[in-house]
């Protein structure tokens, strides 16, 4: 992503005023709409195509069962000027940089899509692919964690490397690395990584118990660093505050650190620090409206939420009431349910809308977010009670649905923000490798700029299509413009994607089952 659309992921509570979307007017042409274009989805193929979009932004040297063909090894001598290993991990958007907290975040978030809905992305065919994708940025966290209180924060200049428009294969942008340590804490950085090795060590338990060892012992360490040494990651490593700046700060990080380490061990340890720090952490403080790369506040309430359907928590019932009324503002934000003003706004027709500048990934959050909470009420036999009144398990679904069918191409523009999947879907991404021609067919070298001269402002289609991104999508309008240098909208992350493999894999259950009932009068009446 480039240093400007970074610059715009700006923290807030979210105090968004109610707009015109109330009015009757757009209420009757959000369900005119949803009326004339209900369709039917290929979740099975959407869920495939979601996961080869890792692939694709591998860094590293490339195995003998890549199925991305038109990629190649990158980025082998990672590291090697500082004298450490970095080789591999995933490039996290168009360009080349490697930045360790948005990895961390796609692996937490693949990690509990494997975990929430295992058994369906097994049923379809893609549990390896899943594992997979996981391990491949397992391993790389593995090789950056050097000794217990060093973390490898990055990996090349997001400035230099946006001089450049390469495929990386070609790169000869700098790759110098970027460490966090006891002198230059990074809490946020240490959190999200022990936060996603936590989640991870769970998908491999069974299948893989010693790698699963490996990865929770790396957490305990990573966690342990991250609280005992506190501090910003972007005060430490100044070259990622234009693209990654961690505007919340890192202690919803911590928080969100304790509760997968919690998950992953049973530690009584990891509930009382959230318990303990529920209030000086802002976890029983912040009313948030989103859920992304920066700010966890909202997953990490929603985590604790479930905990008090269990009788061994009884006694820490009054903190995680708190807890769990912030992941219900959440909940009701996205639903438009909350009083006091503070819900999401959306397009005309219907798609949640935080910000212009990559707005999908609110998106898939959200929509699975909405779906392993309608599973919980579900389970648990309860209703979300909004101040805009009580909801259903099943109204929750739907709008989740609402959400994946407009990325899919129930939208005004009928395109699939999903690359590769439908007939219609963007066509010039902004991502360097996917607008040069591939290495695999011409060796020959790509210059910096040559590659600005000769396919950044070409018209024509990118010349491989990477499959299974996500892009940032429409602007508050339900209007998209397919250019290359349009990366507010064209640009897709792979923190954009990695929600949607679970999201994917429970729509298909449900398709599989036939027992998915007919979402658009839920969502008409979760947006009056």
């Amino acid at each position: 992503m480039d240093s400007q659309t970074r610059k715009k992921h700006h923290f807030r509570t979210s105090n968004i005023p109610i707009t015109v979307q109330h009015c009757c007017l757009i209420s009757l042409f959000i369900f005119t709409f949803l009326v004339t274009t209900t369709q039917s989805f290929d979740y099975a193929d959407a869920l495939s195509k979601s996961l080869l979009y890792f692939e694709a932004q591998r860094s590293g040297r490339i195995p003998y069962n890549q199925r991305v063909s038109w990629r190649h090894h990158s980025g082998l001598t990672d590291g090697l000027e500082e004298g450490v290993d970095l080789v591999g991990g995933y490039y996290d958007a168009g360009d080349h940089v490697k930045f360790g907290l948005p990895m961390a975040f796609t692996i937490t978030m693949l990690s509990w899509s494997a975990i929430e809905y295992r058994q369906y992305i097994e049923d379809a065919g893609e549990l390896e692919h899943t594992i997979e994708a996981i391990k491949w940025g397992t391993d790389y966290f593995i090789k950056a964690h050097t000794s217990p209180n060093v973390l490898w924060a990055e990996v090349g200049d997001g400035d230099t490397d946006h001089y450049c428009w390469q495929r990386p294969e070609d790169m000869t942008t700098s790759r110098r690395a970027f460490k966090i340590d006891e002198k230059n804490p990074g809490s946020d950085l240490a959190g999200e990584t022990a936060a996603a090795m936590a989640a991870a060590s769970i998908v491999f338990r069974k299948t893989n118990p010693h790698y699963s060892h490996l990865l929770l012992h790396h957490a305990l360490q990573l966690f342990e660093f991250g609280d005992k040494y506190r501090g910003n990651y972007d005060a430490s490593v100044g070259v990622v505050k234009s693209y990654y700046a961690s505007v919340s700060g890192y202690m919803d990080e911590l928080l969100w650190a304790a509760t997968w380490l919690y998950k992953a061990t049973d530690n009584k340890m990891y509930i009382e620090y959230v318990i303990s720090n529920a209030n000086t952490f802002g976890g029983t403080g912040w009313s948030i409206s989103e859920f992304s790369w920066d700010v966890k506040y909202a997953g990490l309430q929603l985590m604790l939420s479930k905990l008090l359907s269990e009788e061994k928590h009884k006694k820490h019932g009054d903190i995680l009431e708190q807890y769990r009324s912030k992941a219900e503002y959440y909940i009701c934000s996205c639903l438009n349910k909350n009083k006091d003003g503070n819900n999401v706004e959306r397009t005309p027709a219907g798609l949640l809308y935080i910000r212009q500048w990559n707005n999908m990934q609110y998106v898939s959050t959200a929509a699975f977010l909405l779906s392993i909470y309608s599973d919980f009420l579900q389970d648990t036999n309860q209703k979300l009670n909004c101040h805009g009144g009580i909801v259903d398990p099943e109204e929750i679904l739907n709008f989740s649905k609402s959400q994946v069918d407009y990325i899919l191409g129930s939208n005004p523009m009928n395109m699939s923000y999903l690359v590769g999947y439908g007939p219609n879907y963007p066509k010039r991404v902004h991502h360097r490798g996917a607008s040069i021609v591939s290495y695999k067919k011409n060796k020959g070298f790509i210059g910096c700029t040559q590659g600005y001269d000769n396919w950044y402002g070409s018209q024509t289609p990118n010349p491989n299509v990477l499959v299974g991104a996500l892009v940032g999508g429409p602007d508050g309008q339900d209007n998209f413009e397919d250019q290359r240098n349009n990366f507010m909208q064209t640009e897709a992350c792979t923190y954009n994607t990695a929600p949607l493999v679970g999201v994917f894999a429970k729509f298909l259950h449900i398709q599989n089952q036939n027992m998915l009932p007919d979402c658009n009068s839920h969502l008409l009446a979760s947006s009056k």
